[in-house]
């Protein structure tokens, strides 16, 4: 397979999974999106980063975007490159908005905008790749597809449906998703840790039912929501890695706001009915509201888009 193409730019949405009762399969798309720009070499691995992460993430072949990037490559038998890649960084690190995913989205729809048929590279493909790589397709889809998904595995292959989501009297969508988000990060493995192998049948049929729900709320009434949010496999279990944000949702959803622990957490997401009075009631609520950000962060109905320069 030929490259093409030398200088490409992706943007990647940030993503939120589960929204609740969907345990590794429900995911949104949010507007706020990581950008890389990447340029073909004849030379070693160039990385530079700002925003989210810059001092963290690594450089070279270990960068999650160059990893997937190859990777994607090698899927299609395309030779490897040099890489000059800069990337800007705005979805936080270690919140539970797929900022893993973005990357790894990301380095496959830069390898498939290189090529001179980017047919050989198609969505289904593009979506497998990332779950290879995520371990598990939540918000690869959202990542790659945008809007809200559902997505599954069957025979070991990923899949993905996008949900429809319902518009109000004034045309706009039933979603208008708001961010919590702490100061302090919680990694992904450390909240799956705290996950038991085993859950009450009780339990697996409560969230069976609010899933369902869950689809018919945001498709066609937006006043199920509270209901349709409800979780009882994942998000208390994991109380010890995030205490203050379990709880922030546990006294929102007292006032009937449906809020959620998004993804592995520790960010709190509010997918619709946030209340006007929402800054007050988390000032209310935490111990130190400094180290809260609180964001109106619109559904983003695409997902991830490439450029070339």
């Amino acid at each position: 397979m030929r490259i093409a193409h030398e200088r490409v730019r992706a943007q990647v949405p940030a993503t939120s999974a589960n929204l609740g009762p969907g345990f590794d399969s429900f995911g949104l798309a949010l507007e706020l999106r990581d950008e890389y720009e990447l340029e073909v070499t004849t030379g070693e691995v160039e990385i530079t980063v700002e925003g989210e992460g810059a001092d963290d993430v690594p450089r070279g072949d270990a960068h999650l975007v160059v990893q997937s990037l190859r990777a994607a490559l090698d899927h299609i038998g395309a030779a490897q490159v040099g890489i000059r890649l800069h990337c800007t960084n705005r979805i936080p690190h270690g919140r539970g908005l797929g900022s893993s995913a973005a990357a790894v989205v990301g380095g496959i729809v830069l390898a498939r905008a290189l090529l001179a048929d980017p047919s050989a590279l198609d969505e289904q493909e593009m979506l497998q790749l990332a779950t290879d790589l995520e371990g598990h397709p939540d918000n690869a889809a959202p990542a790659l597809l945008g809007g809200v998904t559902l997505s599954y595995l069957q025979g070991g292959r990923a899949h993905a449906e996008r949900l429809r989501v319902g518009t109000g009297a004034d045309g706009s969508s039933i979603l208008d998703p708001v961010i919590i988000s702490p100061a302090a990060p919680v990694a992904t493995s450390t909240a799956r840790s705290l996950l038991p192998e085993e859950v009450p049948f009780a339990d697996a049929a409560f969230n069976l039912s609010r899933a369902a729900l869950f689809v018919h709320a945001i498709a066609e009434d937006p006043s199920l929501l509270l209901t349709a949010t409800q979780d009882r496999l994942h998000q208390e279990r994991r109380q010890e890695a995030m205490p203050q944000s379990v709880a922030l949702v546990q006294m929102l959803r007292q006032e009937g706001v449906p809020a959620v622990i998004s993804g592995a957490g520790p960010t709190v997401l509010i997918p619709a009915g946030a209340p006007r009075h929402l800054v007050r009631l988390v000032r209310d609520m935490v111990d130190d509201p400094a180290q809260w950000r609180i964001a109106r962060i619109g559904l983003s109905g695409g997902g991830a888009r490439t450029v070339l320069l």
